[in-house]
């Protein structure tokens, strides 16, 4: 007769001695992948998060040129973003909310364009009767590789009021020529003051410059739509147009609404085409957020102010950005409704 086996200490679970409850300790089982990202996380840390924590603290602080060789800054808490809300900054012409709702206005009508040129280029070369597709595209993808610095030193003497290209190019065609596309502080627009003609000068150096990015990315979401969609909806009559908004649309919206967000960054915080262009004038008419920051580090040297300025550019753009995830939800929800 078969004597009957010992029962296990604690019923039914694990021997005593055997699987994860034996010595090992949770840092000995995950040692060695903690090693593994530790140089990253140094690498990240010394690179992104340090920084981000000074200037932070900086903006707390009154530090300027003058604490360089000391060190030494007060505390000065809120006062910093007090002061640019209040207008009180030593730089010309300092408006912080009409600065602000220019950079809202630069930033939709820039993002606007960019979109609906890139895509209206990218529908058409998408069409096989087009000759030389992938050569255009190519041409059309130089601007956007093009240096800011390059793009915006070539714009500023295009619109050079007495030498610039633009101005010879419209007395050749008979019309006015001596515009002051850069220095003029009138309103083209009747009505609309916030917008001079300095506006649409740069307008159109970073439209150049920034359409073929949402060309890339619309030829990139095209590419991947079936063919047979478009040649169903031909058997049922539905017209070019028809089609667009119905197949088109609908499946270029989760490939242009990542573009968009990315684009309304960089256009909120372009610094190079407003400050090499028209260095935010005329009369600070063209200032944008990131310009009046860099102003003033470059020459006023107030880093505390110019910091709380940063932080301020930070939480606006993530306010921003979380209005447009919310809009792209409700927008997603909407189609499929």
């Amino acid at each position: 007769m078969v004597a009957p086996e010992p029962a296990r200490k604690g019923g039914t679970g694990p021997i005593e001695g055997l699987g994860p409850a034996s010595g090992t300790s949770r840092w000995q089982r995950y040692k060695l992948p903690y090693l593994y990202i530790l140089p990253a996380f140094i690498v990240l840390a010394v690179v992104t998060f340090y920084p981000i924590a000074y200037q932070i603290y900086l903006s707390f602080t009154n530090f300027a040129i003058r604490n360089l060789r000391t060190g030494n800054a007060d505390w000065v808490g809120l006062r910093n973003y007090e002061r640019i809300i209040r207008n009180q900054v030593p730089l010309p012409n300092f408006d912080f909310w009409h600065i602000l709702t220019f950079n809202i206005v630069w930033t939709i009508s820039n993002v606007f364009v960019h979109v609906v040129i890139g895509v209206a280029v990218a529908v058409l070369l998408n069409r096989k009767r087009i000759y030389g597709r992938k050569v255009w595209r190519a041409i059309f993808v130089i601007p956007w590789a093009m240096p800011p610095l390059v793009v915006a030193t070539v714009w500023k003497n295009m619109f050079d009021q007495q030498f610039g290209a633009i101005n010879q190019l419209l007395g050749k065609l008979g019309l006015p020529n001596d515009i002051a596309w850069l220095t003029s502080t009138k309103a083209p627009i009747p009505g609309i003051d916030l917008l001079p003609l300095s506006f649409f000068a740069v307008l159109i150096a970073n439209v150049w410059l920034g359409w073929p990015f949402m060309m890339v990315i619309a030829t990139g979401a095209l590419q991947s739509i079936p063919g047979d969609l478009y040649e169903a909806a031909r058997v049922d009559g539905a017209s070019r147009w028809q089609q667009f908004w119905d197949i088109t649309a609908p499946l270029l919206r989760p490939a242009m609404v990542p573009a968009i967000m990315y684009g309304t960054i960089l256009t909120f915080n372009q610094f190079n085409i407003i400050y090499f262009i028209t260095n935010g004038g005329p009369y600070g008419r063209t200032e944008i957020l990131v310009t009046q920051a860099f102003k003033l580090v470059n020459p006023n040297g107030l880093y505390g102010l110019a910091a709380a300025f940063s932080i301020m550019v930070f939480f606006i753009l993530l306010i921003i950005t979380l209005a447009q995830n919310r809009v792209a939800r409700g927008l997603e929800g909407w189609s499929d409704a």
